[in-house]
């Protein structure tokens, strides 16, 4: 059945062309073996591109202190200390290089008087970290990887999705997909497979995260035997729109707040100084004045209470408007206007620094941000956990399986810091291409399982069949509310117990979707599939948050509110055990080399 369809061979597969992705068959190919770049959209449109802040990279171009082992030690801080430490560690040491690559490649970055890489504050960051091109850097970052990997030989396949990885015993050798516009079925033949398919947000309401973003790799990697890692650690970034309602969700970069903006209720009140962590409070004041020399610590490293880690911002906003002191459209306000008391040429400095964000809000809103406070509230925004990798290689725990990116889990433990997703990007998606490539480079081509290709066609092709059945994008709506009402920022053991049984009895609904029309040109069944992915991410976030019964970085419950320590010294991993169902189990965190504890007590 198998020569039936159209198939290709590439000695390493990527699925996934954001920044890991890119960086991934840039390095792959630079090796010299054949790459070939598999997307589930257009190229170009890759969920990196929202990511607008900047990059963080020690490289002390604004603060001579900074250095790989404040951004180590920032890094471990923000994620409660259950990240991969190994992998904290290369990230600090190797994102300068990274950076400095890109910018050699033709990134234009924004400068410092002296010409240098400017660089922006930052949550969680101690020191100005944040390489920038205003509030585009994503966009930037794409635009030059995919200029230079043009020259690379890639051989790029837009708007493909992957529906089941390829196995010869436990090895995986490629990956059957479906190109989007006819439905026609394609075979994948590859030595390696990066994934580097980004997040799970589609399982969410209110979300950051473009239609793409419905937790693919997570659940190929899991349905191929891998194991996933962290799955209960969600971050709900603090500042998304709210209105209008059509646009809700949409990501307002963290880089407003870097650039001064300060949040207020619905009385004028600037709330952030309301809960402020004990090891914070070395200066405060309410004034806006005093809050922008606001100190982190280090009576030298000047910061707003807005840009303390994503976590606590958005529980902060999630208490203002669950108190009746929220704005009409159930956000706060996001001010950036109020520098026009600092800053003489107000209008104009917000347009150059944030140039996205004005026209984003002017064209969505009709709002001008350099006049009028925005309106803004959490929403779903990034995954920590993913699939679990070697720091070293990103391979996964499945043979000729490699992960970069969002869809891979460690580097965050329980909270990311705003700005390591682009730098991590680019440090691991060229670790997953390096070591793909030397494992295709040591392994041959396996064999194609046709009756894997035979049983993925007839699951594939099941909802054409029915002559009544389920609407699939009923059963995502619903997913989608019930994750955002019972798994969302503040979580209760009975509310994701409820999530537990509802996520399942969708998984049997799901069994009954019905495609109508034809194949060509058919969202209701790309729906249909992509709801296998978005329920086993759902289900393995349920089922991790249930466990870990402690508020750690992105898992708040309500239930036990305080850090446990016995849960500081343990992951928890979510794999499929011998009848298809999830086992969870507790792993271990390795103990961090003496050295490196050292760092981490140094900078406090």
């Amino acid at each position: 059945m198998a020569a039936e369809y159209q198939t290709f061979e590439h000695d390493v597969l990527v699925i996934g062309a954001g920044g890991a992705g890119l960086r991934a068959a840039i390095e792959a190919s630079t090796a010299g073996v054949s790459v070939g770049l598999v997307c589930k959209s257009l190229l170009g449109k890759a969920h990196t591109v929202m990511a607008e802040g900047g990059m963080a990279a020690a490289m002390a171009n604004v603060d001579d202190r900074d250095n790989w082992k404040v951004h180590f030690s920032d890094t471990m801080r923000g994620g409660q200390y259950v990240n991969n430490w190994r992998m904290a560690e290369l990230h600090a040491k190797e994102a300068p290089d990274r950076v400095r690559e890109l910018e050699a490649w033709g990134a234009v970055f924004d400068r410092t008087k002296d010409g240098r890489i400017l660089q922006r504050n930052f949550g969680g960051h101690k020191y100005p970290r944040l390489a920038h091109v205003g509030d585009r850097t994503g966009l930037e970052m794409i635009r030059t990887l995919q200029d230079h990997g043009i020259h690379q030989g890639i051989e790029v396949y837009m708007e493909v999705t992957v529906i089941a990885l390829l196995k010869d015993g436990d090895r995986v050798v490629g990956a059957f997909a479906y190109e989007r516009e006819h439905g026609r079925f394609r075979i994948f033949k590859a030595k390696a497979v990066i994934l580097a398919t980004g997040g799970i947000g589609r399982a969410y309401k209110i979300t950051s995260n473009s239609w793409e973003g419905t937790g693919d790799g997570h659940s190929l990697a899991f349905d191929a035997g891998a194991e996933l890692l962290d799955m209960e650690f969600i971050q709900f970034h603090p500042t998304g729109m709210v209105y209008p309602p059509s646009v809700r969700g949409i990501l307002v970069t963290e880089g407003v707040r870097g650039e001064g903006g300060i949040l207020k209720n619905s009385e004028g009140r600037r709330f952030m100084f309301d809960d402020i962590p004990a090891n914070y409070k070395d200066q405060t004041s309410d004034t806006p004045e005093e809050g922008w020399r606001y100190v982190t610590g280090d009576k030298n490293a000047r910061r707003p209470p807005e840009l303390l880690t994503r976590d606590h911002v958005a529980r902060c906003i999630v208490r203002e408007v669950k108190a009746g002191r929220g704005t009409p459209n159930g956000g706060v306000y996001l001010d950036i206007a109020w520098i026009k008391e600092k800053i003489s040429n107000a209008p104009e400095h917000i347009k150059k620094k944030l140039p996205s964000m004005y026209h984003q809000f002017k064209q969505l809103a009709d709002l001008d941000i350099t006049t009028e406070p925005m309106e803004v509230g959490p929403t779903t925004h990034y995954i920590m956990g993913g699939i679990r990798v070697d720091a070293d290689t990103q391979a996964s725990t499945v043979a000729g399986l490699f992960a970069a990116g969002e869809c891979a889990a460690g580097i965050n433990g329980a909270n990311r810091l705003g700005g390591n997703s682009l730098s991590d990007l680019l440090v691991f998606g060229k670790r997953a291409g390096e070591y793909a490539a030397k494992f295709a480079q040591e392994n041959d081509f396996g064999q194609i399982n046709s009756e894997q290709i035979e049983q993925t066609v007839k699951w594939a092709l099941e909802p054409f069949e029915k002559q009544t059945g389920e609407n699939p994008f009923e059963i995502q709506h619903e997913l989608q509310e019930m994750m955002q009402d019972l798994v969302g920022i503040v979580r209760t053991e009975d509310e994701m117990q409820r999530a537990l049984i509802g996520v399942r009895e969708l998984r049997k609904r799901s069994k009954n979707v019905k495609a109508t029309g034809n194949i060509d040109f058919n969202p209701s069944w790309h729906t249909a599939l992509d709801l296998h992915n978005l329920l086993n991410v759902s289900e393995a976030i349920t089922l991790a948050a249930i466990e870990r019964k402690e508020s750690r970085g992105g898992q708040f419950r309500d239930d036990y509110p305080a850090k446990d320590a016995e849960f500081g010294k343990v992951n928890f991993t979510i794999k499929k055990d011998a009848g298809g169902e999830m086992k969870i189990e507790r792993v271990t965190i390795l103990e961090m080399p003496a050295e490196l504890k050292q760092i981490i007590e140094e900078m406090g």
